[in-house]
């Protein structure tokens, strides 16, 4: 038999020492506490993901609109666009407009911009051509590229031009520069590769 002092004890809740009840101020910043942390929890991830959906939605709508003009856009062609194609503008061009075409067979882009004397040496030298390779009332850009974006050549000029033929896979550059204003030519280019 054994005796009453060998078995132990089970400890009950009344043995644990008590708590003293939780004060109203200190319950209610707990869960004020508790409240903020499921709030910051879910709210950030959410409004992140409301303002990447809208950034995605205009980057479309303005990928779109590019992919979608069907004439020349009054901007600048992006800076890869014109290392491809060998079109680099010179930083004093204005009225600068562009339109790019693409097909399994031909890729072009039509670039169009003012710019002054300098700045025509400077495109000129660019291409691999100097001001002297330029030939006077030569419209080296042909009739169906003019008709692509509506450039016509019949104005009073003077006019000069050049093709620049190059070997795959660099591209071919046909130029026509209008002198109707001495000091700022305007330049219209046509960049070819074939892929």
């Amino acid at each position: 038999m054994t005796s009453a002092a060998s078995i132990p004890r089970q400890s009950s809740p009344m043995d644990e020492p008590s708590r003293p009840p939780e004060d109203r101020g200190h319950m209610i910043r707990r869960r004020a506490l508790t409240l903020l942390i499921i709030v910051l929890l879910t709210g950030i991830p959410a409004g992140y993901l409301v303002i990447s959906a809208n950034q995605s939605r205009a980057s479309g709508k303005d990928k779109e609109a590019k992919y979608a003009a069907t004439g020349l856009v009054h901007d600048w062609p992006s800076r890869v666009q014109r290392r491809l194609y060998q079109v680099e503008i010179p930083m004093d061009g204005t009225y600068v407009a562009y339109y790019e075409t693409n097909n399994w067979k031909t890729s072009r882009l039509y670039v169009q911009f003012s710019t002054s004397n300098a700045g025509l040496d400077q495109f000129l030298a660019n291409i691999g051509a100097g001001a002297g390779a330029l030939k006077k009332n030569d419209i080296a850009i042909s009739t169906r590229d003019q008709r692509v974006v509506g450039w016509k050549f019949a104005g009073p000029g003077p006019w000069a031009g050049l093709t620049h033929a190059q070997k795959n896979p660099a591209p071919s550059l046909d130029v026509v520069v209008d002198q109707h204003v001495p000091a700022r030519p305007m330049v219209y280019v046509v960049s070819r590769t074939v892929p």
